[in-house]
Parts: C-alpha cells; sequence; structure tokens
C-alpha cells in the first residue's frame, strides 16, 4: 500500500509528467476539490468500476463515468469523493503532451472525461485487466508506461505550439501572446486555433491558468499570505482582480483555500 510514482523514461518524459499509483485507506472526509491543471490527466479506477465528478453545488450532483477515462485539461475546479480513491493510477500529461496519443482536438475535450474504450478499444480494456492482474506498484507503473508507450505518435506536438507553451510558462502574461505568435511567424488567429486544437483551451487561457499555478504554489506552503503583494508580483491588476481569478479558477476564495489546504497542494478536503 502506498503511494509510488514515476517519471517515464524520454521520450516521454517529455509529454509526461508523472505516471502514479495510490493504494491507500480512504480518508475521513468524503469529498475533495481538485484545483484544475494546464494538461490532461488518464484515470484508472481499480478499486470500483466507475470515476465519478460531483457539481459544485449544494445539489453535488452525480455525473459517472467508465472505470478508466482521460480527463480533459480544466478551467475550474472539480469535486470527486475519496471512496473511489482507494486504489487508483493515473497519468499527469503535460501541457499538450496527450495530443501525441491521441490526435484528437483537445479543445473539445476540455472538463470533461473521456471513455478511454472509446479512444483505444478493447487495447484499453486489455490494459485495465492486467493492472488489475497485477500486485506490485513498480510493475503496474511499467506496465502503464509501456503502454502508453506503444501508443506514441510521431510528431508529438508542433515545435511552434511546444516552444509558446515553453515561452508562457516562463512568463504567463495574456499581453505576450501577440508577441508569441509573432515571434513563430503566425497570425493571431491561426496560433489560437492550433494552441486550442494540441493544448486544449485557449493561449488567453492557459496564460490566465498558469499565472493562478504561480500564485497555488506560492501560496500552499505559506503560513499567512499577503494577497496584494502577492497580486502585484503576479502581475494582477490589484488584489480583486487576484480574487476574482482565484474563485473563477478554484471555485473558493483565496481565504478559503488557506482555511481548507490539505497535503496535497491539487486536493482540498472538503466535508
Amino acid at each position: 500500500m502506498g503511494f509510488h510514482c514515476s517519471i517515464p523514461a524520454p521520450p516521454l518524459d517529455a509529454l509526461i509528467e508523472k505516471i502514479w499509483d495510490w493504494d491507500m485507506p480512504a480518508p475521513a472526509h468524503h469529498y475533495e476539490r481538485v484545483l484544475p491543471l494546464p494538461g490532461a490527466a488518464l484515470i484508472i479506477n481499480l478499486h470500483e468500476d466507475e470515476t465519478r465528478v460531483y457539481a459544485d453545488d449544494a445539489t453535488r450532483r452525480c455525473t459517472r463515468s467508465a472505470a478508466a477515462v482521460l480527463g480533459g485539461p480544466m478551467l475550474r475546479s472539480q469535486i470527486i469523493d475519496t471512496a473511489e480513491q482507494i486504489r487508483v493510477m493515473g497519468v499527469v500529461f503535460r501541457p499538450g503532451g496527450v495530443h501525441a496519443f491521441t490526435a484528437e482536438d483537445l479543445a473539445g475535450m476540455a472538463g470533461r472525461d473521456v471513455d478511454l474504450h472509446d479512444l483505444f478499444g478493447v487495447t484499453a480494456d486489455r490494459l485495465r485487466q492486467r493492472l488489475l492482474e497485477t500486485q506490485e506498484p513498480a510493475r503496474r507503473l511499467e506496465l502503464l508506461e509501456g503502454w502508453l508507450r506503444r501508443r506514441l505518435r510521431i510528431p508529438a506536438i508542433n515545435p511552434a505550439i511546444s516552444h509558446a507553451i515553453e515561452a508562457l510558462n516562463r512568463v504567463p502574461q495574456v499581453t505576450c501572446i501577440p508577441l508569441i505568435a509573432r515571434a513563430i511567424g503566425m497570425s493571431d488567429r491561426r496560433f489560437t486555433m492550433q494552441f486550442s486544437h494540441q493544448v486544449g483551451m485557449k493561449p488567453k487561457h492557459y496564460a490566465r491558468l498558469m499565472r493562478f499555478r504561480v500564485v497555488i504554489s506560492h501560496a500552499h506552503y505559506q503560513p499567512a499570505v499577503n494577497w496584494s503583494a502577492v497580486a502585484a508580483d503576479c502581475g494582477y491588476a490589484d488584489q480583486a482582480h487576484l480574487s476574482h481569478e482565484f474563485r473563477s479558477f478554484a471555485g473558493v476564495t483565496p481565504s478559503a483555500f488557506m482555511a481548507s489546504r490539505g497535503p496535497h497542494i491539487n486536493h482540498l478536503p472538503l466535508d
């Protein structure tokens, strides 16, 4: 039991941030808020035959999907329950990385889960069955990495879009987008279309999300935060602008985030 994680060997490491295996008892809280990440995620539930996402409101309406899903990039937090997080595996793709495996238009996958069978057919079903039959976490990680390696398409991602992602990661400012488009020799319209197709969101949304991620990375580990200073350091117009963006992506205010932090930066425990 426990949490095991691996970084795949090249060339997968340029497309995948990590592959993980979680085998732990359910915690005391029933729900968790998962903060948005810029890349897609593959989830394989090895404890139950489904995955679940809940409405972020008082109804907590449940949307049920297959046990193995590919989740598109998110621009808002989502709610999951901890009962399905007992034995589960996953893949965190780098921004645009999943395009190398599916060649799908990621703009159409943003914010939703797609049954892995619908994308890869019976090979996805066989993968989950082999993982269910494998007891050693390290071996499960090897099997999943090998399966991904066999699905890899070349070329993986447009080099111009890869360059744009790196530029926005360094300086996640919306004002940089026209400069990046000109630097890679694309019109603003073509750049937006190509970026959305391979990354799953428009460059403007990506820049905003990455700026939010900078704020989260800073705030999560601090006992207290001067939000006015953070707003200035991260390029927001003022603290009100930061708070608005925070609620848009996280679904909670900055103060609520600080009050509900848990051990994992992307997961906020809920009742």
